[in-house]
């Protein structure tokens, strides 16, 4: 995709409005417990600082629903940027009105600016019923750059709406592109064999992207609580276990298909099955019984897998493979995570719970690229492009 980038434009002086993705977890206390987001988004930010910019940073946080929330307020983000950036960070208490416009235009070249919550307002997850919100947004910089990889995927006031209002003047920053870049190849010239590892919980929103993955790779291998869809499809008893039900044809259209196009799919061969009093582990072959639940993959199925996969040139996961968040269930999801960081291929992790995984077993430098958007991936991998990439501007 080729759209202009952070080094094609003059920036010196220049209002720069960049939307970023901090929506980043919290401790119980409200303080960060990861700021991964916001650090990805340094160098652009860096950039145009270094390059005299002044600069109007905006984000989602949440949830809030067109309501202020300020246990939703961006402030913990303008504090830990401040810190990574070793600078002051100012914070307007609202994205939009008066004071936020007064102190963009009190903003000297090199200084920066973060606005408050914008889905604080309506108007942003639902651009339709306020129109002006993007307006007003847009009346903040002189050009507008999305840094916003996580989010682009949404057709939202401040990724979409508002590149009407800059004409020629829609920028790619430093993340986004990072993340074209690397997406890209998966869709169109992915070095062969090219395998995909798909956990999570259902196969609903996902199913898209099983059918796209289903042209382009050689083996797909399916983990976490959606493999029991596929399961209970072939005519495996999945006791208790989280279903699809409505999704059953699907997976049975998609094996169907594989096996059609010779594609290796890959279903685990021992799970690890909760009574919500005891937990044991059990080949699939003799199915889950009545009471007992499916909640993460058997060591088997790693090792079995791993064999396979290092065979692979590109390697692309996306979902983890259980409940990992509870620690009992958490070991399919680190053995995988761990196996793959050594793997010889080009692996890429496509946001969400894997890299949640793999943040807490300190191996982020092990890998070829992390996705900062776990939903945006997918919706790249499925479509080839997201609806903010297709606004900004074209070289």
């Amino acid at each position: 995709m080729n759209k202009l980038s952070l080094h094609d434009i003059e920036i010196q002086g220049k209002k720069v409005l960049m939307r970023v993705d901090f929506n980043v977890p919290l401790n119980e206390d409200g303080s960060i417990s990861d700021d991964t987001r916001i650090v990805l988004a340094l160098p652009s930010i860096q950039y145009i600082l270094a390059q005299g910019g002044r600069l109007i940073l905006m984000s989602h946080f949440g949830r809030p629903k067109g309501r202020v929330d300020p246990e939703l307020s961006l402030k913990p983000c303008a504090k830990q940027l401040s810190i990574l950036l070793e600078k002051e960070v100012q914070f307007a208490p609202d994205c939009v009105g008066t004071v936020a416009q007064d102190m963009v235009e009190n903003l000297k070249s090199g200084e920066v600016l973060l606005l408050e919550n914008l889905r604080f307002h309506d108007g942003e997850e639902h651009p339709e019923k306020d129109p002006e919100f993007s307006k007003s947004l847009a009346k903040l910089g002189d050009v507008y750059v999305d840094d916003a990889f996580g989010a682009a995927h949404r057709s939202h006031g401040s990724t979409v709406t508002i590149t009407k209002y800059f004409e020629k003047k829609c920028i790619m920053g430093f993340l986004m592109e990072r993340e074209v870049s690397y997406l890209s190849k998966l869709v169109l010239t992915p070095k062969r064999p090219f395998y995909a590892i798909i956990g999570g919980a259902k196969i609903g929103s996902k199913i898209g992207v099983f059918n796209a993955l289903g042209k382009k790779v050689d083996a797909i291998f399916i983990g976490g609580g959606m493999a029991f869809t596929f399961f209970k499809a072939i005519g495996i008893s999945i006791g208790d276990s989280i279903c699809d039900d409505e999704k059953l044809e699907d997976a049975k259209h998609f094996l169907k298909e594989c096996e059609k196009l010779a594609i290796q799919v890959h279903l685990p061969v021992d799970i690890v099955i909760t009574n919500d009093v005891e937990t044991q582990m059990i080949n699939i072959k003799e199915g889950i019984p009545e009471g007992w639940k499916g909640m993460d993959v058997g060591p088997q199925t790693v090792e079995v897998w791993s064999e396979d996969l290092k065979k692979g040139a590109t390697i692309f996961w996306n979902g983890p493979m259980g409940v990992f968040e509870e620690s009992v269930f958490s070991h399919g999801t680190n053995r995988l995570a761990q196996n793959l960081s050594m793997m010889s291929g080009e692996v890429i992790v496509g946001g969400g719970d894997s890299i949640a995984a793999i943040n807490t077993l300190h191996l982020q430098n092990s890998f070829a690229h992390l996705s900062s958007g776990g939903g945006a991936s997918l919706e790249f991998i499925e479509k080839g492009t997201l609806p903010g990439i297709e606004v900004l501007t074209n070289k």
